[in-house]
């Protein structure tokens, strides 16, 4: 074991794996660096057609074949909408006027033939609209999980899971009901009007110039409506995430919320944000709803004026009563798509403002990657060396600097200090959860940012402070990380981390559900199930910020007996609080302040009466009694 002279630097508190890493200025450093906005969600809002060409080209254009076949559906439907208007003229001309009995007969069929295609094109492009829309969404919430999963530690931290949660249960869904549906639905309608439109023009173009006259007023009215509509969807949505972000800190906090009695005061803050939630979606609805009267009274102009014009036509005997009911057949048919283009032009900023939200997390790019020359880490020995390490979470903030130390092959090294000294940060730095800013680390000669991340964490297994159980059955929390793992292989684990006789008294044995972060376990039992996942893993390089200190004495005790086999054979670098863990230790590394202040085993750094000394009389001495009373 070495170590070189490190320099003085200054923590002001490190981030541990089970608690939270200070804020970074985002100004500069690793934290601009890896978290970007303060609160590591901001994203500039594009255009809204620079929004739309991305949804349509990422997560629309896959799709392509279904894509083809609702376009050609709805062609079909608008298609048939543009013919409506000459068989009613035909049947004002030709049937009431020059009353010929032989079209009496045939027109009602055409237009059941008509309207049959039309509603069964119109089956087709809703089905394919639907399928579109589900895939869309499924396309987005599988890209933010990939994006998630692969992210820098530092920038999940930072942003509340609340937020997390609330861009994938809400957003994506409003992304496929308001823009990618509403994309979709301008289409159909679109096609619709310009059909029905253009009968208009080919049977009376003056009289389709007065009925269109009203359109530039929609547009510049709609324009408006959109910006007012964007603003208050973007607060709204704001809102939602601190909503999710609140009930899941509420939830996980519940006991400290009952012990000093804020149930009152949590309640009157959820209801401000409900409230605030309401008033933002009343400003959005009071936004929409002006879109169909204003559409509605232009569409009533233009009506009026060409029954005006129509009539006068009529009665002069320039305009045929067949040909002026062809029109307004076709003026009124174009009227409820022309309506709901409108409206889908208002509802289109709600998907545009989700869709950039969802692209924010999309887009989050990792900066603790692999070079694309990485090679699989190949572990001989297990050696580790840490090679004049400097790092810090905050510009101007080192935790560690300077930091040189090299664990021999099969050494049990523990790390203590107070908190802050940077011993958690020594661990992630070693699991890659960040890089360091200066300096290297190899495991076995080999720097671990030219080896692939997949192969650097399989040969390391890592046990914490609260062991992170999941909602599944033991048998899976068990194998998690170990796939094809045999129920043999799971229960000798088991077994070897003393937790196969409590498992077996469970309901379902192996098949038991241990609940939310394990919650229908014990403390020691969710401890020694976590054992029996690293046993399982058998990995040549443990890493243990200790997984006993949650533990009472009496518990502790218990799981002696796989600690001490979980412990054999491997390298093993620990954070150290107890006694227990502390004595295990083959060298004891002190820190403080990002440096290693004594370096030397428990009985050698007790007789140099410095750091450790009176560190132990105060923090380990009192432990040594009721340990010894539990061993007997």
């Amino acid at each position: 074991m070495r170590r070189r002279a490190t320099s003085s630097s200054t923590c002001t508190g490190c981030w541990s794996l089970a608690g939270q890493m200070p804020r970074p200025d985002a100004s500069a450093g690793f934290a601009a660096q890896t978290i970007g906005q303060p609160d590591g969600w901001s994203l500039a809002e594009g255009s809204t057609r620079a929004v739309l060409t991305r949804l349509f080209r990422e997560s629309v254009l896959p799709n392509w074949k279904v894509l083809v076949l609702g376009l050609a559906a709805m062609v079909a439907t608008a298609a048939t909408s543009g013919v409506l208007p000459f068989l009613m003229q035909m049947v004002a001309d030709e049937v009431f006027v020059a009353k010929n009995e032989q079209l009496l007969f045939v027109l009602p069929g055409l237009v059941i033939l008509v309207m049959t295609f039309r509603a069964a094109a119109d089956w087709v492009s809703q089905v394919a609209d639907a399928w579109l829309g589900n895939q869309v969404v499924a396309d987005l919430r599988i890209r933010m999980f990939d994006t998630l999963a692969n992210a820098d530690l530092g920038w999940i931290q930072r942003t509340h899971s609340g937020r997390f949660v609330s861009a994938f249960v809400n957003d994506t869904p409003i992304v496929d009901r308001a823009a990618a549906k509403t994309m979709t639905s301008m289409v159909k309608n679109g096609l619709s009007v310009l059909f029905l439109v253009g009968s208009m023009f080919y049977m009376d173009w003056r009289l389709a110039c007065l009925v269109v006259a009203g359109m530039p007023l929609a547009i510049v009215f709609l324009g408006r409506q959109k910006k007012r509509i964007s603003g208050s969807v973007r607060r709204s949505m704001q809102e939602a995430g601190d909503l999710g972000s609140m009930l899941t800190q509420t939830l996980q906090g519940i006991r400290v919320v009952k012990a000093y009695r804020q149930e009152a005061e949590e309640a009157a803050r959820f209801r401000g944000i409900v409230g605030n939630i309401v008033d933002y979606l009343m400003r959005t609805a009071r936004s929409r709803a002006a879109v169909g009267p204003v559409t509605e009274a232009l569409s009533g102009l233009g009506f009026a004026a060409a029954i005006l014009y129509g009539g006068w036509q009529g009665i002069h005997g320039n305009v045929s009563l067949g040909h002026f009911m062809g029109f307004m057949t076709a003026a009124m048919l174009a009227y409820q798509p022309l309506k709901s283009l409108a409206s889908a032009q208002a509802s289109l900023s709600e998907g545009v403002t989700a869709a950039s939200r969802v692209f924010a997390i999309i887009d989050y790019a990792s900066h603790v990657t692999e070079s694309r020359s990485a090679k699989p880490l190949k572990v001989s020995e297990g050696r580790i060396t840490f090679e004049r390490v400097g790092f810090g979470y905050e510009a101007g903030k080192s935790v560690l600097a300077d930091f040189d130390l090299e664990i021999a092959p099969g050494q049990k090294v523990a790390l203590v200090g107070p908190s802050g000294a940077g011993k958690s940060t020594v661990i992630n730095l070693l699991l890659r959860f960040f890089d360091p800013e200066a300096g290297r680390i190899l495991i076995d000669g080999q720097d671990i940012r030219d080896v692939t991340l997949a192969s650097l964490r399989s040969e390391i297994a890592l046990l914490t402070q609260e062991p992170i159980l999941f909602d599944e059955t033991v048998a899976s929390n068990i194998a998690y990380g170990s796939e094809g793992a045999l129920q043999e292989e799971i229960a000798a684990a088991a077994e070897a981390a003393a937790a196969h006789d409590f498992i077996m008294r469970l309901p379902n044995g192996y098949q038991t559900r241990v609940g939310e972060a394990g919650g229908r376990l014990s403390g020691g039992e969710r401890q020694r199930i976590a054992f029996a996942r690293a046993m399982l893993r058998n990995a040549p390089i443990l890493l243990l910020d200790e997984p006993t200190a949650s533990l009472d004495a009496e518990a502790e005790a218990k799981v002696q007996s796989a600690m001490e086999k979980l412990l054999a054979g491997r390298t093993v670098l620990m954070i150290a609080h107890r006694l227990s863990t502390v004595k295990r230790a083959d060298l004891i590394c002190v820190m403080d302040e990002g440096r290693i202040v004594e370096l030397g085993t428990h009985s050698e750094l007790l007789a140099r009466n410095g750091a450790y000394s009176r560190m132990f009389g105060t923090q380990f001495a009192t432990e040594e009694p009721a340990l010894s009373a539990l061993r007997g």
